[in-house]
């Protein structure tokens, strides 16, 4: 009997502590996005120093270009492709699928749409190797085959129907990096950090069968938080009003807002047009200029001021392209008193020579953001900083460093990115 009583009261609180659809609307709810370098993190190496953990980030940065156009690379002859190792993403994400819930660890991707972990059956010969178990479709009441009629099974995620009609998908990664399985829905339950996790029914998601490339065991697939249809994003739309935001630390964690969590109001506040753009996989703005001290940089595409740029918290680096990286970088420099040292990026200096550096603005269609030094210079080594801008002939990505200690909020609906400087540590 005290044995029955006890299930019961935990059967009950788990009910309370499960908010719906309709009441996450409501109230909203934040998760927590985990850094892959943190203490937090399966991948964290505690011998490692802040300066090799930054410098695993840059050579994943430069491989996550490919990402975005696989012919893009980096201009810089001082990045090579024997420093570029396998790209995970910076953020890891946890989530539940099914009924019961089965907790995966995945990568949080915002250049990427699909949601999908592997699945059984699944030999070794046609999974990498995890070290959780593989998700079982045949353990959950809630796993449904997604019927080759449904609306939600197209292009580009659709690759084939099966003899039984359901529809398979096909996703590839820059990096070569590819998941092949069915496309299903389910129960995709992701825990708040306010303790009452949120419930989203009939969430489409893939249930890999083969998958391959650069995958780590460490991980058990991706959550794509793009803006693309099939992205968790998209499909909670309307539980969360289109409305999320973050605030990124600097090999910390941090937490990604949704909902009425994630509105980003007040003093400092400015919002930028977000584009309509094919794929609408990636999150585009328009980039007007950038201003070094006094000096305004216009940026220009064809004979049109203003060029497209990517914002994405996956990269680390921000990338420009290679004629306009080269009159940034002139310009910054003449700006220094301090000499150049060598270094592994274009524009180094020695912390013991004491740069002073200027003022720094990157000017958005009608969002000016005001920058910190350490937005665009990093430590590299105890007496080394080095420029994040680089030089690339692919698309334009403005990485994570730049927005590091800004409240960013995403508005799918109203169509605005909106910048907010704020302390994130203490977000």
């Amino acid at each position: 009997m005290e044995t029955f009583l006890s299930c019961a009261f935990i059967l009950f609180f788990l009910c309370l502590s499960v908010l719906s659809p309709a009441e996450a609307q409501t109230v909203g709810f934040s998760v927590e996005l985990i850094h892959r370098d943190s203490p937090k993190s399966p991948f964290y190496n505690p011998n490692e120093t802040p300066y090799q953990r930054l410098r695993n980030a840059l050579n994943r940065s430069a491989n996550r270009l490919r990402h975005f156009n696989k012919n893009s690379s980096v201009s810089s002859s001082k990045v090579s492709q024997a420093d570029i190792i396998p790209n995970v993403g910076d953020y890891l994400i946890r989530i539940s699928i099914g009924t019961p819930p089965v907790e995966i660890l995945a990568v949080a991707d915002t250049g990427s749409d699909l949601i999908w972990t592997q699945c059984q059956p699944c030999p070794p010969s046609q999974c990498y190797k995890q070290d959780n178990p593989l998700f079982d479709p045949q353990r959950s009441s809630t796993y449904k085959y997604l019927s080759c009629s449904s609306s939600q099974c197209a292009p580009p995620i659709k690759d084939s129907c099966s003899a039984e009609g359901n529809c398979r998908y096909s996703v590839s990664y820059g990096d070569d990096s590819f998941s092949n399985g069915d496309l299903a829905t389910e129960t995709v339950t992701v825990g708040s950090t306010s303790g009452q996790a949120v419930a989203l029914p009939e969430i489409v998601f893939g249930c890999g069968t083969k998958n391959g490339g650069k995958f780590n065991s460490k991980t058990d697939g991706i959550v794509g938080l793009g803006g693309g249809d099939a992205s968790l994003i998209s499909q909670m739309k309307t539980t969360i009003a289109g409305k999320f935001s973050y605030c990124l630390v600097q090999q910390s964690s941090t937490k990604i807002n949704f909902g009425t969590n994630g509105i980003v109001s007040g003093s400092g506040v400015v919002s930028t047009p977000l584009l309509a753009k094919n794929p609408k996989t990636f999150y585009s703005l328009t980039l007007d200029a950038i201003s070094v001290g006094d000096q305004r940089l216009g940026v220009i595409s064809g004979s049109n001021p203003g060029g497209d740029i990517v914002i994405d918290s996956g990269t680390t680096l921000t990338y420009l392209p290679p004629a306009y990286a080269s009159k940034l970088l002139s310009v910054m420099s003449s700006m220094i008193a301090a000499q150049p040292v060598e270094g592994p990026y274009d524009l180094c200096y020695s912390i013991s020579s004491r740069p002073q550096f200027p003022e720094v603005t990157i000017h958005f269609r009608d969002a000016d953001v005001k920058l910190s030094p350490s937005n665009f210079f990093m430590n590299i080594s105890e007496d080394l900083v080095c420029l994040v801008f680089s030089a690339s002939n692919g698309t334009p990505v403005y990485g994570n460093i730049m927005q590091t200690n800004f409240l960013i909020g995403y508005d799918i609906e109203g169509r605005t990115v909106s910048f907010k400087p704020t302390d994130c540590s203490k977000q």
